[in-house]
């Protein structure tokens, strides 16, 4: 898992995907965390993906750097703990600004059963599960 995580940190966006109904929704995202073993990515309860996740936890996350891509499926599992969402925001200072672990609204979820594919034009895909 530490080579997706690096991929993801060293890309800087990813593209998450998660489904409203029978729309697909994609927006890019920023953190990726690791916290007791498992990746972490964070939201507020305020936002659309934040219901999306919660209705049907299903999504996918892609980046793409130096002419490989990364794409990362699986079920993305709400953490309520304050330790997880410290531990993200810690990661993350420059999110302090806009949540802190305790005001209610910051979220972090971690990727149940994932399947991570390394993949480019000029290789065989990789593929990781965590």
């Amino acid at each position: 898992m530490e080579r997706v995580v690096k991929f993801l940190k060293d890309a800087k966006v990813y593209y998450l995907a998660t489904v409203e109904g029978d729309q697909p929704r994609v927006r890019p995202f920023g953190t990726a965390h690791v916290f007791e073993g498992k990746l972490y990515i964070q939201t507020g309860k305020v936002k659309e993906v934040s219901k999306q996740l919660h209705a049907n936890p299903k999504a996918e996350i892609c980046a793409f750097m130096d002419g490989k891509w990364l794409r990362v499926a699986g079920e993305l599992i709400e953490d309520e703990r304050i330790e997880a969402k410290k531990s993200m925001l810690d990661a993350y200072p420059s999110l302090r600004g806009r949540y802190s672990e305790d005001d209610g609204n910051t979220e972090v979820f971690y990727f149940k059963d994932a399947t991570a594919t390394f993949s480019s034009f000029s290789s065989e895909p990789e593929v990781i599960k965590f």
